[in-house]
């Protein structure tokens, strides 16, 4: 009877793991969908000065080169924790190592966005600011629903 319990545990622990593992790539495509929206806003409903969208456009390049690696690095950690999981027997060394390199690379993309998102914001006149900041609150208010 132990050895079925001890199945019936690893089949729900996996099953977790792998649940939150696949919110976690999801939020990854959300997220990754969220600088189209705020690039829209920027660029077509602020009335950006040639300066303001010279920069902007730089800012944004320079972004999209750091994030790249950062968004490998989350899916290398899924692939890592699903890796774990099919291998174990349980809540393992490995599964919690991979479950915290996971979490380190989510992290690592989500200060990165954040930063990026400063970064556009101080480019913008206090006028512009206040509608991007309400753009930005929105989106998050929206996704924590």
């Amino acid at each position: 009877m132990s050895g079925l319990k001890s199945t019936l545990v690893t089949a729900v622990l996996a099953a977790a793991v792998g649940a939150a593992a696949a919110w976690g790539a999801m939020t990854v495509q959300a997220r990754q969908d969220r600088p189209a929206d705020l690039h829209h806003l920027v660029h077509e409903r602020l009335d950006l000065s040639p300066e303001q969208d010279r920069r902007l456009d730089e800012i944004e390049a320079a972004f999209a080169a750091r994030r790249a690696p950062l968004e490998a690095e989350v899916r290398a950690a899924n692939a890592e924790l699903s890796a774990a999981i099919a291998e174990s027997r349980g809540d393992t060394p490995e599964v919690r190592a991979a479950v915290d390199h996971f979490h380190a690379a989510m992290g690592g993309l989500q200060m990165a966005t954040i930063r990026h998102v400063f970064e556009m914001r101080a480019v913008l006149t206090p006028r512009q600011a206040e509608e991007f900041d309400r753009a930005v609150v929105e989106t998050l208010r929206a996704d924590a629903d």
